[in-house]
């Protein structure tokens, strides 16, 4: 390692831009225009803010074509999307049904996000007909206003690749980041304190 590694801190690190953040996305899109588009992305903890996932659901906007010579995709209406926050306790639900351990989340009841503006429901199914998978279910009903709704059926490859991901990240939703610390030191300081200073002064990326 050299030296302007070493010298590497806890502000350079948190610099990142916005757009490298890795998105594992679904898409969905059928003949009748009905289908679906979902995307998740991980929210390590840092500071005092516990980690999340935050998953996005999109309905679908166009058809798309594949006649012709050249390939139309469908799209999504990603600007009219639902966006729910699962935490550490949501997704422990959802992996106990793709693991096998129960058939729905709270007997088909779901998950319930209450704001100010809105409630949201996320419901996950193991559904053997007419289609073998794992069906997500969001709803948004706004205090005033018609509800919103979408799914997505995961195939059992998807459904198995998606509660991988989860169970990998766990441990950077309880704990973030792993990072070399001096030990009884909570938050990072550019100049070290007397009781560390010799032991660790910079922060170590693992």
């Amino acid at each position: 390692m050299n030296d302007s590694e070493k010298t590497m801190s806890a502000g350079s690190v948190g610099r990142a831009k916005p757009e490298f953040r890795p998105v594992l996305r679904y898409y969905h899109a059928n003949a009748k225009g009905t289908g679906s588009a979902m995307e998740f992305e991980l929210h390590p903890a840092h500071g005092r803010t516990s980690g999340s996932v935050f998953a996005s659901i999109a309905r679908q906007k166009t058809v798309g074509a594949v006649n012709g010579p050249s390939r139309v995709f469908p799209t999504f209406d990603w600007k009219d999307k639902a966006c729910v926050k699962l935490d550490m306790a949501d997704i422990c639900e959802m992996l106990q049904v793709f693991r096998g351990m129960q058939e729905s989340i709270a007997d088909g009841k779901g998950l319930f996000h209450k704001t100010a503006s809105s409630t949201t429901s996320i419901k996950l199914s193991h559904l053997i007909e007419p289609r073998p998978g794992y069906l997500l279910e969001v709803w948004r009903r706004p205090a005033s206003g018609e509800a919103w709704g979408a799914r997505i059926l995961f195939s059992a490859s998807e459904a198995l690749g998606l509660s991988l991901a989860f169970e990998q990240s766990m441990a950077t939703i309880a704990f973030g980041i792993p990072m070399v610390v001096p030990r009884g030191v909570s938050s990072f300081s550019p100049e070290p304190c007397e009781e560390t200073s010799g032991e660790l002064d910079v922060l170590e990326v693992l």
